[in-house]
């Protein structure tokens, strides 16, 4: 008698993750989404990223930041090897957490207003949906960061075709930290779409969660200065200290969005296993 293997919780979460990123590729609303977005960094980088590049390579913009935000401030973001990489990690760090709270707001708001994650859930277990979900849409913020690079290193080549090496190499280490920068955004939003009606609303209770709690933090640490570790439990605390690193120093800033991933997407799966869907 021949035995049929059961898909083990790992396989489900990849066929789910797989599921969402052909899903968001192929259907109507997820081409309109993904036209506006390129549509919005192509302006970006013909724009703003392309003239502010051009700026950083004047010696004499240097010493004006110098001026202004003290020496020393901005040394590593000169150092890059490629000006336009530079400026491109500059405008990255602080669209791509933004943009992922929108991308990935519908993760489970839209399936548990039709009632159909009872239905998968009869299928796959409710941690595999939750952390497939969640993979799905890190796979999608992957895809969209490359293309974007991509599209960089197009346009790097366009003005020098000697930085081809340097900018696929930057590109990788630019490509890495923004995966792990935008993790627990999307896992925040996993969470929040497990409460809400709509993407709209998912979106909307970030916002308002993120000022309370940055007012709530900010409030804290004028109070007892000795606790301003305490923003560590904000995703995108570490952003603005990223800005001025280059090359792999930039990884160091890592392990507190990883930390804040596996915090989030526990209490997720927890909440996911005892809500009534």
């Amino acid at each position: 008698m021949q035995h049929v293997s059961v898909p083990s919780g790992l396989s489900h979460i990849g066929l789910l993750a797989k599921y969402e990123l052909s899903k968001r590729f192929t259907n109507k609303s997820g081409m309109v989404a993904l036209i506006a977005f390129m549509l919005i960094w192509a302006i970006l980088l013909l724009y703003p990223i392309k003239s502010a590049s051009e700026f950083i390579m004047e010696p004499n913009f240097r010493s004006f930041t110098e001026a202004l935000f003290g020496p020393g401030s901005l040394q590593h973001l000169f150092e890059w090897p490629v000006a336009e990489f530079a400026v491109f990690w500059l405008a990255a760090l602080y669209l791509f957490p933004l943009f992922s709270i929108f991308i990935a707001a519908d993760q489970f708001s839209s399936d548990k207003q039709r009632g159909s994650l009872r239905f998968l859930t009869l299928r796959v277990s409710r941690s595999s949906l939750f952390l497939g979900r969640f993979a799905g849409q890190m796979l999608i913020q992957l895809s969209l960061i490359i293309l974007t690079l991509l599209a960089t290193i197009i346009m790097v080549v366009s003005r020098d075709m000697t930085l081809l090496a340097a900018a696929l190499s930057t590109s990788l280490l630019v490509m890495v930290n923004l995966f792990i920068v935008v993790l627990p955004y999307t896992a925040a939003m996993a969470l929040l779409s497990l409460h809400a009606n709509s993407a709209r609303q998912a979106s909307i209770f970030a916002i308002i969660l993120w000022a309370l709690v940055s007012i709530v933090i900010g409030l804290i640490n004028f109070k007892f200065p000795q606790l301003s570790g305490l923003s560590i439990i904000l995703p995108g605390s570490q952003i603005s200290s990223m800005i001025n690193t280059q090359g792999i120093s930039s990884l160091a800033y890592s392990p507190i969005p990883l930390l804040q991933t596996v915090v989030i997407l526990g209490l997720g799966n927890l909440l996911m296993k005892r809500s009534a869907l």
